[in-house]
């Protein structure tokens, strides 16, 4: 067992936590929580830290998951200085990213993304991931200015969704918006000064949105490479919603226009 917050495999927990750098390095990321625990595919797992209080009182299925893989039991203390939450439920393991290419996020017509530019809150994209696999989104593709998606508050966020939705980070998100326009795929801005209501555009083909910066929206080059720019009508005295809600506002009209044949 585990029983002193300096020992090197606590330090090495928190360290992956706080470091996007370290994280990328690795090709690790830290899951938390029984919710997380029990989504993680076991074959990525490469370590699991637990305390004896979860490990008596967790549900079977659970115990017996951990009991599967290589694990360590930690202290309460430990655990709390390892874990990145107020309320720690005393289960977390270190597990290896997937790394996804252009390729496995377009399905022909079936396409449907989000392409992100410069999304810095954590809750933001961990809702839009989340969100997305609600509405069939078969990938996300961002710039490196975007959050981690690794970062634990990240990962909290998507509720698993994590591990069924492809994320590709690119250096050159402009040159990828044009590749994704060679390949087929209409490319719709989200604009306060779009063209058209979100829902008067059609969205039954190979599709993806284009969502910018929380504060500042899209850059005008990029928003310039768009097929359409779309808005969002507003009532009362509100100029914009939430970059994830607004991405899930458009992502869930285009999975009623295809649910319906519209």
């Amino acid at each position: 067992m585990i029983t002193s917050t300096s020992n090197r495999k606590a330090a090495e927990v928190r360290n992956l936590g706080k470091k996007a750098s370290l994280r990328r390095e690795q090709s690790l990321f830290i899951v938390e929580g029984i919710r997380m625990f029990s989504e993680t595919p076991e074959a990525r797992v490469r370590s699991v830290f637990v305390t004896e209080r979860f490990l008596k009182s967790c549900p079977p299925e659970v115990r017996e998951k951990i009991l599967r893989l290589p694990y360590e039991p930690v202290t309460e203390e430990v655990f709390s200085s390892m874990s990145d939450t107020k309320t720690p439920q005393g289960v977390l393991a270190v597990v290896e990213q997937e790394p996804h290419t252009l390729a496995d996020v377009l399905r022909g017509e079936r396409t449907n993304l989000l392409v992100l530019e410069t999304i810095q809150d954590p809750g933001n994209l961990g809702t839009m991931l989340r969100a997305g696999e609600g509405a069939g989104l078969t990938g996300i593709i961002a710039d490196s200015g975007t959050a981690d998606i690794y970062n634990p508050k990240v990962i909290r966020s998507t509720m698993g969704s994590i591990f069924r939705v492809p994320v590709v980070y690119v250096q050159d998100l402009r040159e990828t918006v044009r590749e994704l326009k060679r390949e087929g795929v209409q490319i719709c801005a989200a604009h306060l000064r779009g063209s058209v209501d979100y829902d008067s555009a059609d969205y039954t083909g190979a599709n993806a949105f284009l969502i910018g910066n929380e504060a500042k929206g899209l850059t005008d080059e990029t928003a310039a490479l768009a097929d359409r720019a779309v808005r969002i009508p507003m009532l009362g005295k509100v100029e914009s919603l939430n970059a994830a809600v607004a991405a899930s506002v458009l992502m869930y009209e285009l999975a009623r226009q295809r649910r319906n044949g519209a």
